[in-house]
């Protein structure tokens, strides 16, 4: 008897909590756990340093491409973009009104290139799309830029803005664009394999065609990720100093950290300018 009761008990027994997450909480812990402490784990949160200009510019060349797909496919034109780039313009983080109007006017000039290519008539299946997908352990959902459907076939399109230019290896090895591949197949029930990067300085495209086994990779190593997220809370939960339950990992990359200044091995990273990665243009 007592065996039926355990049974019938594991009827309403709750179900498993899934990791919430995005590609980016992701990525923020496998840069450095301790960023991702600073961000996602202590309240209130250190304070920031001041806001970057590079985000500002990607920020505002994402949404007037936003603006650009909402107006009527007869407005599409490249005529339309000045004044929906002036609509979305962030102004923070430039180191003076001469530069800011510099990169505006560079900023202009790549959107102005890129739908030169497109063809307005073209609907994308989404443009600002979230998507969202569920797995045995978690709750993924993310933002796409643009995705397309192209041969009965879904694709990716995530927009750079970055001085770099990009190979079809970052395609092939972005966490998030195979993450949004296969939420976008799941909530749009149609396969998608395709991820791009568009980056608009160069006005090339970074691809790569994931199969179902890479992308299963990627999904897999994210599900890992999510389990050492779930065990440093746990340690830390259980007494373990903060710092050793989400250790540092200290690189170039904590001269652009957000928290360098509350972080020890950041304070000693030399100090970028807001304005240093918009300060000259890509070259091309």
């Amino acid at each position: 008897m007592r065996g039926v009761d355990n049974e019938q008990l594991g009827l309403f027994a709750p179900p498993k909590r899934l990791f919430t997450c995005t590609p980016s909480k992701l990525g923020s812990y496998e840069d450095c756990p301790r960023r991702y402490r600073f961000t996602y784990v202590d309240r209130p949160a250190p304070p920031k340093g001041p806001p970057w200009a590079h985000n500002s510019l990607g920020a505002s060349v994402h949404t007037a491409l936003r603006s650009w797909y909402a107006l009527d496919p007869a407005r599409r034109e490249r005529s339309a973009l000045p004044a929906l780039l002036k609509a979305t313009w962030v102004t923070e983080g430039y180191r003076d009104d001469a530069q800011e109007r510099e990169v505006f006017r560079r900023a202009l000039g790549w959107l102005e290139s890129y739908v030169d290519g497109l063809d307005p008539h073209d609907e994308p299946v989404g443009v600002e799309r979230t998507v969202a997908a569920r797995t045995d352990t978690l709750a993924l959902s993310g933002r796409v830029d643009r995705i397309d459907q192209r041969d009965g076939e879904l694709v990716i399109v995530d927009y750079k803005t970055g001085r770099s230019g990009l190979t079809p290896d970052d395609a092939r090895g972005s966490r998030a664009l195979a993450l949004y591949a296969i939420a976008a197949s799941r909530v749009f029930r149609k396969p998608c394999h395709r991820v791009e990067l568009h980056h608009l300085p160069t006005g090339t495209v970074a691809a790569h065609d994931h199969t179902d086994d890479s992308l299963a990779r990627h999904l897999r190593r994210a599900e890992a990720t999510a389990a050492d997220i779930t065990a440093a809370d746990a340690a830390l939960a259980a007494g373990t100093p903060a710092d050793e339950a989400f250790p540092v990992a200290p690189g170039p990359q904590c001269s652009w950290c957000d928290y360098r200044r509350s972080c020890p091995a950041g304070v000693d990273a030399a100090p970028k300018d807001p304005w240093t990665a918009v300060d000259r243009p890509p070259a091309v």
